[in-house]
């Protein structure tokens, strides 16, 4: 299978891929699935793929766990090592297309106080919900290279 095709059963069409690359063959091995079950956890368990409800939370530990997913999967890279080449060519464009621009922009306007303004939260949580919408996308990607079943829509009611 192309990545090309393995992005689109994903719904992850929206992501800007030099051509050639989306050319490539998509053929998963060990460290890959090891490296996808790493990330998949963590990523189950934050508030990436998890509801942030109008009530509840914060907005600048939200932003911190958001963010956090760099240093998380720079770490499972570097533990699984080369040999983990699927795994990094997602995971990579996950982080530096859907995780980088979301957060580069809500750590400026946090440190500029945005988070104690009702509207800036406002825009922050509808902002956060569009994100979480391709990294549950992500998510459900990371439990198929893994091989495991998808738990992400889990608690949906």
């Amino acid at each position: 299978m192309k990545l090309e095709k393995w992005f689109e059963n994903w719904d992850l069409t929206n992501l800007k891929v030099h051509a050639g690359f989306l050319e490539a063959e998509w053929k998963p091995q060990e460290k890959d699935r090891e490296a996808a079950w790493e990330l998949y956890v963590e990523m189950l368990t934050r508030i990436v793929t998890q509801p942030l409800p109008e009530a509840d939370g914060d907005e600048k530990t939200a932003l911190e766990s958001v963010h956090a997913l760099f240093g998380i999967t720079r770490e499972i890279l570097r533990r699984q090592g080369r040999e983990c080449v699927q795994f990094t060519k997602v995971a990579v464009i996950v982080l530096n297309q859907i995780v980088r621009p979301f957060t580069a922009k809500w750590h400026r306007l946090s440190l500029a106080g945005a988070f104690q303004d009702a509207e800036k939260r406002a825009e922050f949580r509808r902002e956060l919900a569009l994100v979480q919408t391709d990294l549950r996308r992500f998510t459900g990607m990371l439990s198929q290279i893994a091989k495991v079943e998808d738990l992400t829509g889990l608690e949906d009611f």
